[in-house]
């Protein structure tokens, strides 16, 4: 570490190439912090405990409906305090890329989601409009809608029985604005009748989505999740009840493998960066070839100006790692935030710091051995003569 100075040196020697790749260094270490981040929620198993809302899907697949009758037995389970259900719509407004988060709610929805922010003038306009939707206000900002607006919905599964067609028309009868930064998320949905989507869709009726499930006592939620989830054992139905966040999370699952879509994209980042890096820590010593002749004629070993080669090279990925996963530490709670609660992010603890630094040691050592192997077989002799 006597020689800290004299590393730090040879980094300000090309201030402007030093910055900009430890910009790149912080980058791809934020993304790392992020994205492992996501990696863990989605592999993480949620605890039942202390959770006062659940939701009650399919065993089998969270798109398998559940039969309506299930709902009554629920709400009978000692524990359940209130039920609603829902179902996944799906659609576009005017052209695929504008897709829409709609799903159809039951009665009671807005009694177990408070967070929605409806009040109950807006909730008795819904409740009279048979064809009535409810659009959040950020959605209804992006689109330019407004109460009244005829709302035509291009759905993505569900064909409409009066027409045969899967386009929907529906009302806006009101614009919700979410009481919370934290529940803002919410604010990109549209919400629609259950009865009216179980009646007027051409693939049958009385089928529930999901059912959401409020019990009387959180600390009990575990106890009244195995008790609903008895209700249909051995059935062509069995149930799973799980936290809000585990089903969230389970609709991007049915994309794919979610943690192994990370480590992939993690991969690449940390393949280019070394590439990059690479390419720095070698035109950085090419440049210093005669300064590296002078410190072996001063009296410094192959063994010394190789380890003062890796020590800048392991710096400069260390110093732009570690900035990167400070700034990954402040963002992860406002990026679980910006989310509604959708996706919860572990906040970056202890392993991901360790496992951080091992891999800025690792891609130090990497794109350094090479410039540092050149600067041990570097002759005096012919260093100076520019060979």
């Amino acid at each position: 570490m006597k020689y800290l100075q004299l590393v730090w040196a040879a980094l300000a020697r090309r201030k402007t190439r030093t910055v900009l790749t430890i910009l790149s260094v912080l980058v791809a270490f934020l993304l790392f912090g992020l994205l492992d981040g996501v990696r863990a929620a989605f592999n993480a198993g949620g605890t039942l405990a202390g959770v006062d809302r659940m939701v009650v899907s399919s065993r089998f697949s969270i798109i398998q409906p559940l039969p309506e009758s299930l709902v009554a037995r629920v709400r009978a389970t000692p524990g359940v305090r209130r039920t609603t259900w829902a179902n996944w719509f799906g659609g576009y407004y005017r052209e695929p890329k504008n897709q829409l988060i709609i799903f159809a709610v039951a009665p009671g929805y807005f009694d177990v989601y408070p967070d929605y922010g409806v009040g109950k003038p807006m909730l008795e306009a819904f409740e009279r409009t048979r064809t009535g939707v409810l659009v959040g206000a950020s959605l209804a900002k992006r689109f330019g809608w407004k109460v009244g607006d005829k709302l035509p919905v291009m759905g993505s599964i569900f064909p409409n029985k009066a027409t045969g067609e899967t386009t929907w028309q529906f009302d806006i009868v009101g614009i919700y604005t979410a009481p919370s930064a934290k529940s803002r998320a919410l604010e990109q949905q549209v919400l629609l009748h259950w009865k009216y989507f179980d009646e007027a869709n051409a693939y049958g009726s009385g089928d529930v989505g999901w059912i959401i499930v409020q019990v009387a006592d959180p600390q009990r939620s575990a106890e009244v999740a195995q008790a609903i989830d008895a209700l249909s054992a051995n059935s062509d139905h069995e149930t799973k009840t799980q936290t809000e966040q585990e089903f969230n999370l389970s609709f991007a699952k049915q994309v794919g493998d979610i943690g192994l879509i990370v480590t992939a994209i993690i991969g690449a980042v940390f393949f280019t960066l070394m590439l990059l890096t690479g390419n720095t820590m070698a035109q950085a010593v090419r440049e210093r070839i005669p300064e590296l002749a002078t410190l072996k004629t001063l009296g410094f070993t192959d063994r010394g100006v190789l380890g003062l080669v890796f020590l800048e090279s392991v710096l400069l990925i260390v110093t732009g790692g570690t900035l990167g996963l400070v700034l990954a530490s402040i963002l992860t709670p406002i990026v679980s935030a910006a989310s509604g609660g959708m996706l919860e992010l572990p906040p970056i603890g202890l392993a991901s710091w360790l496992t951080g630094f091992a891999l800025m040691v690792a891609v130090g050592a990497i794109v350094g051995v090479l410039p540092a192997l050149r600067a041990k077989r570097l002759r005096i002799v012919d260093a100076l003569a520019g060979r």
